[in-house]
């Protein structure tokens, strides 16, 4: 962490609190080249970006920022290196055990979503528990994408829309933007206002597609693994700088 963003305890001065992002969503890009820039094997990029994750929730926290959702693990990450993909599920499993008493007592509300029925068992057992437990906690809501893909989610909304208007329990006119949100997997975390990518990747990668409609964009070359206090600084001085009209004029 470098000294500027040591001194970034509270919000900066040059931020508005009125305009800040209430939700804010990021990919977290560039774990395994941050790693293999030091000659170091790609799980400890991952691990050094665990630890970049807890801080960026406790800036948002402490900065007055509702809701973080974080891109851990997407339905094609299952395509990588077996080693990385046990060692990536253990991690989480490792993290939730070792971070859940604080969380507690920092007050975060803890969701995952995605397809969660195909992780292993013990970590679907952790994350249950994690998120019970966190349930009533109001600071901020912390959302972790675990096995997420934003085109399998919304095949399994009309899936289940499609369901009930064969049960004949949904009229197809009744079928509105409102009906359809409540069979994604994000009904509880709402639609963010602003995305940050990492690693200067230009794409979104199938994550969140329908809730980002209207979402504002920064992408920065950063490495996750380096991105602290003051890149966040950085990346809500251009949020608020922007102009959201959400297609009016």
């Amino acid at each position: 962490m470098t000294a500027e963003s040591t001194a970034l305890s509270e919000l900066p001065a040059d931020l508005n609190p009125d305009r800040l992002p209430q939700h804010i969503a990021v990919i977290m890009d560039g774990n395994g080249r941050w790693a293999k820039h030091r000659g170091l094997p790609r799980i400890m990029g991952h691990r050094r970006g665990v630890d970049t994750l807890k801080e960026m929730l406790r800036c948002c926290k402490d900065w007055g920022v509702k809701a973080l959702t974080a891109y851990a693990f997407s339905t094609e990450n299952w395509g990588r290196p077996l080693e990385e993909v046990e060692f990536l599920m253990n991690l989480f499993e490792r993290v939730l055990r070792r971070e859940l008493r604080e969380m507690l007592q920092e007050d975060v509300q803890i969701h995952f979503v995605g397809n969660l029925g195909a992780l292993p068992q013990s970590l679907q057992e952790e994350i249950q528990r994690s998120m019970e437990e966190t349930k009533n906690n109001q600071a901020i809501q912390f959302t972790v994408a675990t096995n997420y893909g934003g085109r399998q989610e919304i095949v399994q909304a009309c899936r289940a829309i499609a369901t009930q208007v064969q049960a004949g329990t949904l009229n197809p006119d009744e079928i509105d933007e409102t009906v359809f949100e409540k069979h994604l997997y994000t009904v509880k975390t709402g639609n963010p206002d602003l995305l940050i990518r990492t690693s200067g990747e230009m794409r979104l990668s199938n994550f969140l597609l329908w809730q980002m409609a209207y979402t504002e964009i920064y992408v920065t070359d950063t490495l996750w693994p380096d991105f602290d206090r003051a890149e966040l600084h950085r990346a809500l001085c251009a949020y608020q700088a922007r102009d959201r009209r959400f297609g009016c004029v």
